[in-house]
């Protein structure tokens, strides 16, 4: 579809001279009306071309803020000239019959010019409009992520506790708002105390909301547990994790461990699903990474998971972390990294201690994670966890 003409508008006296400037003009087709003064130019003209002698100095100024403006002159010595070039026409052109074609051409170039202006404007309103449609929604999605994060946070047990002599405490520090790792530590009942540590693929409220999933479904498999086979809950709950994650279908899996205290025997039944970097058992000065391999939850149907178990020292200190704090740790190589997990964990008394270590003890903690502050000193969600316990419990 061709485009509408563009009206060119004359301004000169009347006379020949004005008469053959539009003929000139207008011999490529372009629409011309004449006048003697910009107040008799009408609505809607694209463009001006003025005889330097039809205007006083005055009133370039003015008409060149109105419409783009090319001047014409019979001499380039012109009384005017300067005037209207200090004013901000477009271009001038000396003899303009001698040199139509060139002028026809100057027209069109600004005309093409000034719809190339028109669109660039209103283009940019339209970026700002749509700007401040996103800056709104982005507002509203901040507002409501951080809702989520108290949310998310309400569903962490308090911290610091302690039941039967074994103390938990943690760290807890989403990436953004919401995070994808999650814990949990209670009483199953009077001999057994359950806990998990669980990393969750992602961030964000898809993540978050796996969290939210996990700990629903802790407590419904809690409330279900007649009390018998402490072994066999471990590896269990990580069997039925995996199928309700794939049966979601939300492309979510996790990395978990989970555990079950026996207090009578001080023994950890556990069982895990691709947990790295592995829970870190701390006693008499040494540390030893926990035992067992098993695959990820929420990504292979009828995965089966191990039934395994270690007795807890006297004096111990089991340490678990998402895999965000190999990000704060110096090793080219995730084996250097590891080593290096192990030898600030034995160095440490206290969940303090090891976040220092880690130069994290400026950060806030527990509920007052999820700041601006977190968001730009950490690269990763991140969650420590340290459980220890039966060194003033009486044998």
């Amino acid at each position: 579809m061709d485009r509408p003409k563009q009206l060119i508008g004359v301004i000169d006296a009347p006379g020949p001279a004005r008469d053959a400037l539009a003929e000139t003009i207008a011999r490529d087709g372009l629409a011309v009306i004449a006048a003697e003064s910009p107040d008799g130019l009408p609505p809607g003209v694209s463009l001006v071309v003025a005889h330097v002698r039809a205007l006083s100095d005055e009133q370039w100024g003015p008409l060149c803020e109105r419409l783009p403006t090319l001047v014409v002159s019979d001499s380039r010595q012109s009384p005017g000239l300067l005037s209207a070039v200090d004013a901000g026409l477009v271009d001038y052109i000396v003899e303009p019959l001698r040199h139509g074609q060139l002028l026809r051409r100057m027209i069109r170039k600004v005309i093409e010019l000034r719809r190339l202006e028109e669109a660039r404007r209103e283009d940019q309103l339209r970026l700002e409009e749509l700007n401040e449609t996103l800056e709104t929604h982005l507002a509203m999605l901040r507002l409501d992520q951080q809702a989520g994060g108290q949310i998310q946070r309400k569903l962490l047990p308090p911290r610091p506790q302690t039941a039967a002599g074994v103390t938990c405490d943690y760290w807890f520090a989403p990436w953004l708002y919401l995070s994808g790792d999650f814990l949990d530590f209670q009483r199953l009942d009077e001999r057994h105390l359950l806990f998990y540590f669980a990393d969750v693929s992602g961030h964000g409220a898809s993540s978050a909301f796996v969290t939210v999933l996990l700990k629903y479904l802790a407590n419904r498999w809690q409330g279900e547990w007649d009390g018998s086979a402490p072994e066999a809950l471990p590896p269990r709950w990580l069997s039925d994790l995996n199928r309700e994650l794939l049966d979601t279908g939300i492309g979510k899996h996790a990395t978990l461990f989970v555990g079950v205290i026996d207090l009578e025997r001080r023994y950890l039944h556990y069982s895990l699903g691709a947990q790295l970097p592995m829970p870190l058992l701390v006693s008499e000065g040494e540390v030893h990474p926990l035992p067992g391999v098993g695959m990820p939850v929420g990504l292979f149907p009828g995965a089966e998971y191990p039934t395994l178990g270690c007795s807890l020292p006297e004096n111990f200190r089991l340490w678990m972390c998402s895999d965000g704090v190999l990000e704060c740790l110096p090793g080219e190589t995730l084996d250097k990294r590891l080593r290096e997990l192990e030898q600030r964990v034995l160095a440490s008394e206290t969940l303090e201690d090891f976040r220092t270590s880690l130069a994290l003890g400026h950060l806030a903690s527990g509920e007052d994670t999820g700041t601006d502050l977190a968001i730009e000193a950490l690269p990763d969600d991140l969650t420590i966890m340290l459980l220890s316990g039966f060194a003033n419990v009486d044998s």
